[in-house]
């Protein structure tokens, strides 16, 4: 049995120009010399940097490695002034990058994919976005975001709410808060770094908490040039650190077990980390089993505990913001957090023990029967994250499966990067890839997946497709990894846990980047073992 032949409008198509997006177009075009079309729903380039623009987005990532490394002139080229990027900074780096290899001319903004479908005769994908438009490609490859698709609750009287009522996600560019009175839902990443910045701002803040959080500064401020040249100049030693790091956030995990030194010790290291600031650098520098042992964690989370006592001036606020599950969320990190709930117009609001009871036209109601009276509300309660983009899509690979259909038991992939049953379709942060900092775990992806498909182009090969066991083997081993951590423990978006009726399951590759690295290239090396490569003749009777 063959396929039909019939040549397609281009080779390659990508969907999103975020980070990923961005360089798998560089990497396909420039590099391989393919005819690539990117689509990217967005007015602009840069994905997650383009639509969030809330008050106080940044990286919680240090900016010299928040950033691209695959080219040292780009890297020695581009400066930063901040510890950390803000929105801005980031959005400015992306657009550079664009420009500097000549990659607008082959994106389409403001063009949302709805819909992907693989022809087993011709082997191609048709592409189809919201306007009708349709496009053939060989390849397909899915930039859509880890966390990308809003996740917007269901509160009664959402809709009859007077005010301007907002996702973190889709920041309006005319809303100013300024001396206005703002709510806002959400204490993770987005909800606390919002948080600092809108109490400074408005006249008003009140925080309806859902989970307290551990949270540790960041450590911000500026960098003069002299340390930004240091850096550069020790940027090869840095990225091979990153690359072969666990969190690739370029300082280096502890070897050390919380439990192998005396108290006193232990919290000179929390202290001297506290100090440094960073969410991963305390999680994963201070000691090498805060994440695995139930011990270490409880000492870690003790410290926490006892900053938010000593910072909280108020007893019940500082009650209301002490957590008492495990130190097992993604580690966040801000500038005086706690000690914004300090300040005269900043009010928490716990919605465990005082649950919202709808939101009224003039604010939110909550079950003591106070009305909060607001003229913004924010929703910063982040993302149906890693596989909601490619569920809201018509995506369909053999036999016309939509992708739901292989989904049932929630999100899985082989390697982070491909899923059976889609032939020549690639994931770029797909379900089960790497619990990193994401650029340098983007760039380990984008690259394979670029070699794949050259190979495949020397080769002649028509059809690239992981098999079942490969996909059931890297799915049994991200559980295997996961289960001998403490995340699953915690709800948490990372497993799915903050989406009502979504399916708790493991979602990523917890070994690290390093391991990570060194499965692609085992894989590699092994003639991509656990594809399925067909030639021409025999690409449909796979």
């Amino acid at each position: 049995m063959s396929t039909t032949t019939r040549t397609p409008d281009v080779d390659a198509i990508v969907i999103g120009a975020g980070f990923g997006g961005i360089y798998m177009l560089h990497k396909l075009r420039n590099e391989l010399g393919l005819t690539v079309k990117a689509f990217e729903k967005g007015g602009g380039v840069g994905g997650t940097w383009y639509f969030n623009r809330y008050p106080g987005a940044k990286s919680d990532t240090e900016g010299f490695v928040y950033r691209y490394s695959f080219d040292k002139d780009l890297l020695q080229e581009w400066n930063w002034t901040t510890r950390y990027l803000d929105q801005p900074d980031v959005l400015a780096y992306l657009e550079h990058v664009v420009e500097r290899y000549d990659l607008g001319r082959d994106i389409a903004l403001n063009t949302e994919v709805t819909g992907a479908a693989f022809d087993e005769d011709t082997a191609l994908w048709t592409v189809t976005t919201a306007d009708g438009h349709q496009l053939t490609s060989r390849y397909v490859v899915n930039a859509l975001g880890l966390l990308a698709r809003s996740n917007i609750p269901d509160i009664p009287g959402r809709d009859s709410f007077a005010g301007r009522l907002v996702h973190t996600n889709a920041w309006p560019a005319d809303l100013d808060i300024t001396g206005t009175r703002v709510g806002v839902i959400g204490t993770g990443s987005t909800g606390t770094q919002f948080i600092v910045a809108a109490a400074r701002m408005a006249g008003h803040l009140t925080v309806f908490q859902r989970s307290p959080q551990y949270c540790v500064p960041s450590g911000n401020g500026p960098v003069d040039q002299a340390e930004v040249d240091r850096t550069k100049e020790d940027f090869d030693a840095i990225w091979d650190q990153v690359r072969n790091s666990v969190v690739a956030f370029g300082f280096e995990e502890s070897a050390v077990e919380a439990m192998s030194v005396p108290e006193e010790e232990r919290r000179r290291v929390f202290q001297e980390n506290w100090d440094k600031g960073n969410g991963f650098r305390f999680m994963f520098g201070t000691f090498a089993d805060i994440a695995t042992n139930p011990e270490s964690n409880a000492a870690a989370a003790a410290f926490i505990r006892s900053k938010i006592a000593e910072i909280v001036e108020d007893p019940e606020t500082a009650r209301k913001l002490t957590p008492t599950d495990l130190y097992a969320k993604r580690p966040l990190c801000n500038e005086g957090y706690y000690e914004t709930y300090n300040r005269d117009n900043v009010e928490l609001v716990s919605i465990k023990e005082n649950p919202i009871q709808e939101i009224t036209p003039a604010g939110v109601r909550t079950a003591d029967g106070v009305e909060h009276e607001l003229d913004v509300l924010v929703f910063a309660t982040g993302f149906d994250a890693v596989d909601g983009n490619y569920r809201a899509m018509d995506l369909r690979g053999r036999e016309g499966r939509h992708i739901d259909d292989h989904w049932t038991d929630g999100p899985t992939s082989y390697l982070g990067v491909s899923k059976t049953g889609f032939p020549n379709m690639f994931m770029i942060l797909g379900p089960n890839g790497p619990f990193t900092n994401l650029p340098p775990s983007i760039e380990a992806q984008v690259d394979w997946i670029g070699e794949l498909i050259g190979t495949a182009e020397r080769d002649g090969v028509r059809i690239v497709e992981p098999t079942r066991e490969a996909e059931d083997g890297w799915t049994a081993a991200c559980e295997e990894i996961a289960n001998t951590t403490l995340f699953p423990k915690a709800d948490s978006w990372i497993f799915g846990a903050n989406i009502p009726g979504k399916k708790r399951t493991v979602m990523f590759y917890m070994a690290g980047i390093g391991a990570y690295r060194q499965q692609l290239a085992e894989v590699a090396d092994a003639g991509y073992k656990g594809f399925e490569l067909s030639g021409q003749d025999e690409a449909a009777a796979v």
